[in-house]
């Protein structure tokens, strides 16, 4: 008898144990999807508040209307940040580049103040720019406006790329893993059909027939995401190990939010393929339970 029982707690131990891993790993690749999605997403709203207007001003214009231009612009809601460049400064800046002073060999500073002004990624998009650079056309105080217009509709053309690319890797990885977290409960409530069967025989409801396998899946679900959440922490400290600073592209709200969405997903998937897995014993004939 306690060998029988030995037996039975080896194989309960073994299906529970098969279904965590089977999920967990699902798990896994949902949640780095997600984690390469929402690092993803920073990155494209760095590069994009990083790509910066140089707006030239014209010579001899006063520092008290250049001032006051500069507060008007960081008024305007497109505008995250202003930054004025003398002309001094601009030539120090270029002399560094050149190596040489341009102004010791042509008499006099060739460059113009400007202000660099960076955008809000949000307005960094061709139809809002065309809108930017009139506006700032419109002041008195401007010569001309220099921007990498090319540079700012590749980023944006390589950003909605790799959005499509990713939205649709994480839609064929949901269905697949909702097809194999479904698989896995289904060979865990197959052995059980006949025991199913019964309890119709007997008058249990749907619901209280469902009710121990969706507890017991739940559990399930709740321990395939812990440990699913384990993994990617590993993960991510193995690739700080191997680049450092990686880590530092991910903020506390990107983890909370990856680690929060497995572990709901580990749960919801569980739940739901338990739901359908049962109801398809439910809707069997007996007869039929033989030849599956």
């Amino acid at each position: 008898m306690a060998k029988k029982k030995n037996i039975g707690f080896v194989s309960f131990f073994n299906s529970r144990f098969t279904s965590v891993i089977s999920i967990a790993l699902v798990l896994f690749l949902l949640g780095l999807i997600l984690l390469i999605s929402l690092v993803g997403n920073k990155l494209s709203i760095y590069v994009k508040e990083n790509i910066s207007f140089s707006i030239v001003l014209k010579e001899n214009e006063k520092e008290a209307d250049i001032k006051k231009m500069q507060k008007s612009l960081e008024t305007l809601p497109f505008i995250k940040s202003t930054e004025y460049i003398s002309k001094e400064q601009a030539l120090k800046e270029l002399e560094e580049e050149l190596g040489e002073n341009p102004e010791t060999f042509l008499g006099f500073n060739p460059l113009q103040a400007s202000l660099e002004v960076k955008l809000f990624s949000e307005y960094a998009n061709p139809d809002s720019l065309a809108l930017i650079e009139s506006k700032i056309r419109s002041y008195t105080s401007v010569s001309d406006l220099q921007y990498r217009k090319d540079m700012m509709e590749l980023v944006n053309e390589n950003i909605r790329k790799v959005g499509i690319i990713l939205l649709s890797l994480a839609a064929i990885l949901m269905i697949i893993s909702f097809v194999l977290i479904a698989n896995t409960i289904r060979l865990l409530i197959y052995s059980k059909r006949f025991l199913i069967h019964t309890m119709k025989l007997v008058g249990a409801t749907p619901g209280f027939i469902r009710k121990p396998f969706i507890r017991y899946n739940l559990f399930s679900g709740i321990m395939a995401a812990i440990l699913a959440i384990l993994m990617l922490t590993g993960a991510l400290y193995y690739l700080q190990q191997e680049m450092a600073g990686f880590i530092q592209v991910i903020d506390t709200d990107t983890l909370l939010i990856v680690f929060g969405a497995v572990f709901v997903l580990g749960i919801l998937l569980s739940v739901t393929a338990t739901f359908f897995a049962v109801n398809k014993y439910l809707r069997m004939d007996f007869d039929k339970l033989y030849y599956i």
